[in-house]
């Protein structure tokens, strides 16, 4: 079993974990649910790639997803939003993201669609578990709350730099025990120094110093364990939604976990993508008849690469930082079955996008990106590669390449609509309620916001009616497929984010990359072609017409107003 982290650290997580009154009212304080009634987790990472995972084609070691996989099931087309924070708005609302609020990042643009934070006219898991008597815990990034930034450069990087202190990183009232999480330990923003956090917090209060071994992977993992022991105590359920900060950008992670990947990646991206790619063949993840999409920019090769010494490492250094979220999860497995609880906890694990394609050097310090560490080393943006990824003191990312790599077979990456972008693993584990032999692998058609539905069945829980002036709910609950039953799906489902689109209707989609005019239409048959690479718009105008009035359809009922289009609605 994954060895513990050191005491000092365990003795902070335990500090920060003490279990708080719950806040509950009438409706909600003491109801005991039935004992069938599951606990729930739902684990998100951050910009892992399609194909990162042992389990899912991936060379990485993840021993405990693929425990999950092996004895739970395997979806192959579920869908996230193309971003960090339209997919957790749409995963914790169960409507599509402008309808909750988030259409682009956290900034308020004061269009219904792009309040940068969730809004009222939506409810959370936490709040519909919680009122139907469910105890409820996050850990880790939040990301769906305005950013309170401060009023010059200057004092915003000695902030992010640990040199002044401000009471609020968001509005309290977007907090998340303002949603519904009785307990809160995490990142209130998006971008973290893995060894020393910005934006960190427990419940409302800043935590202003962590010990010299922390690691943020670590903190969010145990932390959740924390919470399973104390909630474990109590009769009624509880629901846990783990969200990581990794492997996003920047590459931090801990040395021995990076000595173990540091030949891995030294056969170069094609050797690397073509090897996951045979091996999603073997295991079932993709056809037979899937064609591989051409590398990115194939005009150089690994064998003329420059920085081939720099690229391997920056690889091992995103592989270790998911081994290293791995071994956590494994230590959650653990403890629910120390506490007995393994069998009827549903688990719930996917990714909020593609991985990354974004040089995280080239964004500079600033916003959310310090320029030194707490005890004053400058921090170094390696825009010519000039130091090796890994330490505290330097941010970097992995780039286009090894995001192909990542997002194998498809093409392109985060915030892009192509299935590079948009499609997620998601592994469902729950020994009790999933009647599909273990292992399975499912191909129905998933989507983010069918969680919500999903959880209020399974909880025997109650989504507010429209006269609370609450968003229907727009998912459609997975627990037909957990049954093996047939489940009708979505009839169509859509997506914008920063002008890029999708509509898929059936087996074809029609999709356009981001900061392309509004005609820029690509039609493909997703059965037949999963991977995006014959385009037939050409020869089906009378679907691409179709299925483009489908879109600006769902666009003026979904509050999308994508920026090319200003403040007008699409017609």
């Amino acid at each position: 079993m994954i060895k513990s982290i050191t005491e000092k650290l365990l003795f902070f997580l335990i500090f920060i974990a003490v279990f708080t009154a719950c806040q509950s009212t009438s409706e909600e304080g003491n109801q005991i649910l039935d004992q069938k009634t599951p606990n729930i987790i739902l684990i998100l990472a951050d910009d892992l790639g399609y194909s990162d995972l042992g389990c899912y084609g991936g060379e990485i070691d993840t021993p405990n997803l693929d425990y999950l996989a092996q004895n739970g099931v395997r979806f192959t087309q579920f869908y996230n939003t193309s971003r960090c924070c339209p997919s957790r708005a749409s995963l914790l609302t169960g409507v599509y993201n402008h309808e909750a609020g988030i259409g682009e990042m956290t900034r308020d643009r004061s269009l219904p669609g792009y309040r940068g934070h969730l809004t009222e006219n939506v409810v959370t898991l936490a709040e519909v578990l919680k009122a139907s008597g469910y105890h409820t815990g996050m850990t880790g990034k939040w990301h769906v709350s305005n950013t309170v930034v401060q009023e010059t450069p200057e004092k915003q990087l000695n902030w992010l730099n640990h040199k002044e202190s401000h009471p609020l990183f968001s509005p309290i009232d977007q907090y998340p025990v303002n949603r519904g999480f009785e307990k809160y330990f995490g990142n209130i923003w998006g971008v973290v120094d893995y060894f020393d956090p910005f934006s960190l917090v427990n419940g409302t209060e800043p935590v202003k110093e962590v010990p010299e071994d922390y690691y943020h992977t670590d903190a969010i993992n145990d932390t959740t364990v924390a919470y399973i022991n104390e909630f474990s105590k109590a009769k009624n359920p509880f629901f846990l939604y783990v969200a990581h900060t990794a492997p996003h950008w920047p590459l931090m992670a801990l040395p021995e976990d990076i000595k173990k990947y540091e030949n891995t990646y030294k056969k170069g991206w094609d050797e690397i993508r073509q090897n996951r790619f045979e091996k999603m063949k073997k295991i079932g993840i993709i056809d037979s008849t899937t064609e591989l999409s051409p590398r990115w920019s194939d005009e150089l090769s690994w064998e003329e690469n420059p920085d081939k010494d720099w690229d391997a490492r920056a690889m091992a250094v995103h592989a270790a930082m998911v081994d290293r979220m791995d071994q956590g999860i494994g230590r959650i497995i653990n403890a629910l079955k120390e506490n007995g609880e393994l069998e009827n906890t549903l688990i719930i694990f996917l990714s909020d996008n593609g991985a990354s394609p974004e040089d995280a050097a080239g964004y500079g310090p600033g916003f959310d990106r310090p320029s030194e560490t707490r005890n004053g080393k400058e921090i170094v943006y390696a825009t010519q590669k000039q130091v090796m990824p890994g330490p505290e003191t330097t941010y970097s990312s992995i780039g286009k390449r090894w995001s192909n790599v990542s997002n194998t077979p498809f093409r392109y990456w985060k915030s892009e609509s192509y299935e590079g972008g948009v499609h997620t693993p998601m592994i469902a584990f729950w020994p009790k309620g999933i009647k599909l032999e273990n292992g399975s692998i499912v191909k129905d058609v998933g989507h983010v916001m069918d969680f919500m539905p999903t959880f209020v069945e399974v909880a025997g829980a109650h989504y507010p009616d429209a006269s609370n002036d609450i968003i229907p709910v727009q998912g459609i609950s997975l627990v037909p497929v957990f049954d093996g039953n047939f489940r009708k799906g979505h009839d169509a489902l859509f997506n914008e984010h920063f002008g890029a689109r999708y509509v898929r209707f059936g087996d074809w989609k029609l999709v356009s990359r981001s900061n392309k005019n509004e005609d820029d239409w690509h039609l493909f048959n997703i059965k037949n072609d999963p991977t995006e690479l014959n385009d037939v718009a050409g020869k089906n105008p009378e679907r691409v017409e179709h299925l483009e009035n489908l879109w600006k359809e769902w666009a003026n009922n979904n509050n999308v107003f994508p920026k090319k289009k200003n403040n007008k609605k699409n017609n």
